[in-house]
């Protein structure tokens, strides 16, 4: 049976968080694992530069560090195909194509673009890169011929505007050139994990992350500085479980433990302090931070294995994505000379 192709991939603005482990990077492992995909990991510099072209030293060093988060966690460049988006020059030529197949209103209808322009305060200053991002991702995703694309929810507009383009072209040129992708929704409750302030979105830009390379003393700063009950002054006070990050986070990373089930019944009857609580959560998330840290540590004592394997990975994937750009090429009969 032949493989499905996958592709999956972050913009690189910063070192990923444990958001990104739950919401994706595990997924991406066990996707690898499993044998049963083609996986391209696209780290998509192009993407960011978006809303950073002013600060590109910022999008240098994130590549490195995203690639190091990767490695960290347990993605292979052996078995995954690891690329720089900016490396993968039909990219953008087959962005110029699709837009000719996109009108602007269907594109300012697009509401997770709606969203991150309001989110970002653009107003009417969207950069162009920004607004004709969605169609940048449909090139990616075809350019591979992936038809199988995790996401969270709130990509799903991008997914569905890319099956839009596939059908416009293929329908348009009379020829089944690229393929339709289907999305991968996370499994329920690991879409998003919450803020450590409480926010319902962990994120750099709101300083509520822990990262895969923070060290110990640092998650531990942070653990401690959790939102939990503001109404829980006194240890002998009954707590309240909702909105409670801290045991948010071990319903996450300690699922179905029993003490956590103890926990959760001595905190709301009253007797137990955030504090104990705190730090056995640190306990719980060092036993997954410790290992990768460790490995992060290993992997960049080499800088030059990291670029040497980026390179490798680009270079693979500049040839799929050449040979699906010939494909368009022809069907759009804009191969003049052979």
């Amino acid at each position: 049976m032949n493989k499905q192709v996958l592709l999956t991939g972050d913009r690189p603005t910063g070192q990923l968080h444990l958001g990104h482990y739950v919401g994706s990077l595990l997924n991406r492992v066990a996707m690898q694992n499993s044998g049963d995909y083609d996986s391209f990991i696209m780290i998509a510099d192009q993407q960011a530069l978006t809303d950073n072209a002013k600060n590109p030293k910022k999008i240098q060093d994130s590549v490195y560090e995203v690639m190091l988060d990767y490695l960290s966690v347990g993605i292979d460049p052996t078995q995954s195909t690891i690329f720089i988006q900016s490396q993968i020059p039909a990219l953008p030529e087959l962005m110029l194509y699709y837009l000719n197949l996109v009108t602007v209103s269907r594109m300012e209808r697009n509401p997770t673009v709606k969203s991150e322009i309001k989110q970002k305060d653009f107003g009417r200053s969207v950069p162009g890169g920004f607004f004709v991002y969605p169609i940048s991702q449909a090139a990616d995703i075809t350019a591979f011929k992936a038809n199988v694309v995790p996401v969270g929810d709130d990509q799903l507009p991008m997914i569905e505007q890319t099956r839009e383009i596939v059908h416009s072209f293929n329908q348009t040129y009379n020829k089944e050139v690229l393929v339709t992708p289907e999305a991968i929704l996370p499994k329920k409750g690991l879409g998003r994990i919450p803020g450590i302030d409480g926010n319902a979105k962990m994120s750099k830009s709101l300083g509520n992350a822990i990262y895969l390379a923070d060290s110990k003393d640092i998650v531990q700063k942070k653990v401690m500085s959790m939102y939990t009950d503001p109404n829980h002054i006194r240890v002998e006070d009954p707590g309240q479980i909702e909105g409670n990050m801290v045991f948010a986070y071990l319903d996450i990373f300690a699922p179905n433990n029993p003490v956590v089930a103890d926990m959760k019944e001595h905190y709301q009857r009253g007797g137990l302090g955030d504090v104990k609580v705190k730090r056995f959560l640190m306990e719980v998330l060092e036993e997954t931070l410790a290992p990768i840290r460790e490995r992060r540590a290993v992997f960049a004592s080499d800088p030059a294995q990291i670029y040497r394997m980026l390179e490798e990975g680009s270079e693979k994937a500049r040839l799929v994505a050449q040979n699906t750009l010939d494909e368009v090429r022809d069907a759009m009969g804009l191969n003049y000379f052979g």
